[in-house]
């Protein structure tokens, strides 16, 4: 289930014992196009100039763009969207910037592992959009120079990461600086009940649009399986797999950072050529193989959970689960980097016997079907 949540946040986060009850709203009407959505013609020119063509299941039914509420002659910042990655956030601001290019948008990625002086500079000159990871935007409100008073809209971007343990209590700390008629949306393919009840927390009568599972395993996306009785063989199933994954680009998940480390060290002594990123690599080299992914430069890259939600490279089609994921909710994210916005994509599941069940469960979940993988794989892609 796909889920935008808004609603006006009129209450502070709290009352944790407070007993949650939801009406869910179901007729969202889509707007099947851009054209009738109401939006600036400026706009417009910067959205078919970056590549969208029609808008996706969730942008048919969601609020309009935050581009469009932007007041441009103002110089503060008026939406503010939190990302669990620092990756996620930066692709965020470039769109931002990109399709709002026309109409003069001023946006600014506010992550850490940046200079602190650069986004000080930025924030002092003033714009309209910041897009950020949660800590430096923390760091940058307490230090007054994310002012705040003229936010009208936070976005909490893959919102069941934010909300889950890891990031909550820097939400928290964020929101208490807004001002409280602000407007708060949720947006993730995938948003638990636990999730949606902690909603009711901190927004006044929320819409809900939700999208159903089956819409999102997105219809280009052709999923097959490959059983490996025992975890060595994955190995020499990648390699003999290794001509078909550079016909265009290709991402390879493994569950932990050491398997990622492992698994790269491997392949590259078998004098297969790849790259790798995780979270505990430095920013830097993450934004240097980043860079290297989208420009083609690199065909094969080896990566956790990190890379799976949110980010789009236009090249990549094949998405091969090294290790099937530890949650079913991963799986969407994982394999929606290939077939983005409707181009065509394959992913391939490495599946032990111990894994069928999961395998299953991630079928029946989507109501989908997962073949085991034909020879010809090569010509799908």
């Amino acid at each position: 289930m796909a889920a935008t949540t808004t609603g006006r946040a009129a209450r502070r986060m709290g009352a944790e014992d407070e007993k949650l009850v939801f009406d869910t709203t179901e007729g969202v009407e889509p707007i099947l196009s851009f054209n009738q959505m109401g939006l600036k013609e400026d706009l417009l020119r910067g959205i078919y100039n970056y590549g969208f063509e029609k808008p996706s299941a969730i942008q048919q039914r969601a609020v309009m763009p935050i581009i469009n509420v932007v007041d441009t002659a103002s110089r503060e910042v008026q939406a503010l969207i939190l990302s669990p990655t620092r990756e996620l956030a930066s692709q965020t601001e470039k769109v931002i910037r990109t399709i709002g290019d026309y109409i003069n948008i001023q946006a600014h990625a506010c992550i850490g592992g940046k200079s602190v002086g650069e986004d000080i500079r930025k924030l002092e000159n003033g714009v309209h959009v910041v897009s950020g990871t949660p800590g430096r935007v923390c760091d940058m409100i307490k230090r007054r120079t994310l002012r705040t008073r003229a936010i009208k809209l936070l976005i909490l971007d893959e919102s069941d990461e934010m909300l889950s343990r890891g990031f909550k209590d820097q939400i928290y700390d964020v929101y208490r600086h807004l001002p409280p008629e602000l407007q708060v949306c949720l947006i993730s393919a995938t948003l638990p009940h636990e999730i949606l009840e902690m909603t009711g927390k901190f927004m006044t009568d929320p819409i809900r649009i939700l999208v159903k599972r089956d819409e999102l395993t997105l219809e280009g996306i052709k999923q097959f399986f490959v059983a490996v009785e025992r975890e060595e063989w994955k190995f020499d199933t990648l390699c003999d797999l290794y001509d078909t994954l550079t016909i265009t680009q290709a991402v390879i998940f493994c569950n932990t950072k050491r398997k990622v480390d492992w698994l790269t060290e491997k392949m590259r002594s078998n004098n297969f050529t790849v790259s790798s990123m995780h979270g505990d690599m430095p920013q830097k080299e993450r934004d240097a193989i980043m860079a290297e992914f989208r420009d083609g430069a690199t065909r094969v890259l080896i990566t956790t959970d990190v890379w799976a939600r949110g980010l789009d490279v236009q090249q990549v089609s094949l998405v091969i689960n090294y290790d099937l994921p530890n949650n079913r909710e991963l799986y969407i994210h994982r394999i929606g980097r290939s077939g983005r916005f409707g181009r065509k994509g394959v992913a391939i599941n490495f599946v032990k016997s111990d894994d069928i069940k999961i395998l299953r469960d991630i079928e029946q979940y989507y109501s989908t079907q997962i073949d085991e993988m034909p020879m010809n794989v090569a010509d799908l892609i």
